[in-house]
């Protein structure tokens, strides 16, 4: 990680509000977290924590200062922007609007947004539709950059979350503090594998991956720990969880007892 990515101690778990924390408002969210031990969140939209564009100043600075008073790093925002539309004018709008939010990240004293390549459209040549997607990373890293923020980009979408083409796009990205954000999804295996994948990109990677329940599924999250632990990897594992425990304060807790057994594995190979 470059010096744009303070190194922490050591690989901690966070959270999503993905599904879990979509109907906690922003106390309750932060109170969850210290309650669990999740202590970084990224923020998505459309939550009751409505941490959203239209907040005046002096909401931004409560959201701030609600986040400084507590044991919860907010490390900003998971928005749905997306720059593959062969439509100039979407493509623009999503661009802008980017911006919009990454000022909101900065004044709520988050470090960064999270952005989405998000399709290969296919009446459009692949070489081009890749390399726009570049281009608006770049726009975008730059405008974040004089921010002091981070562009984190999802690996996610329609032929996008297949690494060889996200690895063809950050090929031509220049901005330093525009970084990849692994997924776990079924399509890190395809092809050479998980670990090829894995190490065909990893030098992009930023601070912040996603996971699903790590007990959940057949996504091998044993071997995507000990390939983390390997690179000696310290940034946050978000975990972006998508069933309906009864109980998601005892779910939140059992996911962080299931990551520390997974983290500690790793370290004994």
């Amino acid at each position: 990680l470059n010096s744009f990515y303070p190194a922490a101690e050591a690989m901690r778990l966070g959270f999503v509000t993905y599904q879990w924390g979509r109907d906690w408002d922003l106390p309750t969210l932060i109170a969850n977290c210290e309650k669990t031990g999740l202590l970084a969140v990224e923020l998505r939209t459309g939550h009751a924590h409505k941490v959203e564009s239209n907040l005046s100043p002096s909401a931004r600075k409560e959201v701030k200062k609600r986040f400084a008073d507590s044991r919860v790093t907010c490390l900003g925002y998971g928005s749905n922007f997306e720059y593959h539309s062969p439509d100039p004018a979407e493509l623009r709008r999503n661009i802008e609007q980017t911006k919009v939010y990454i000022q909101l990240c900065k004044d709520i004293g988050a470090t960064g947004i999270k952005i989405k390549p998000n399709d290969l459209p296919a009446a459009v040549p692949r070489e081009k539709t890749i390399a726009q997607i570049a281009a608006s990373f770049n726009e975008v890293g730059k405008f974040a950059q004089d921010l002091g923020q981070r562009v984190r980009v999802e690996v996610h979408g329609h032929l996008t979350q297949e690494i060889p083409n996200i690895k063809a796009i950050f090929e031509q990205v220049t901005e330093p503090n525009v970084k990849m954000c692994w997924n776990s999804k079924p399509e890190d295996q395809l092809s050479t594998g998980l670990e090829k994948n894995f190490n065909s990109v990893k030098k992009w990677f930023g601070d912040t991956v996603h996971v699903r329940e790590l007990n959940e599924g057949d996504y091998p999250y044993q071997q995507l720990m000990d390939l983390f632990v390997a690179m000696n990897y310290k940034g946050w594992i978000l975990l972006e969880a998508r069933t309906e425990p009864a109980d998601r304060i005892s779910a939140m807790k059992e996911q962080l007892s299931v990551f520390s057994q997974l983290v500690s594995n790793a370290k004994k190979k």
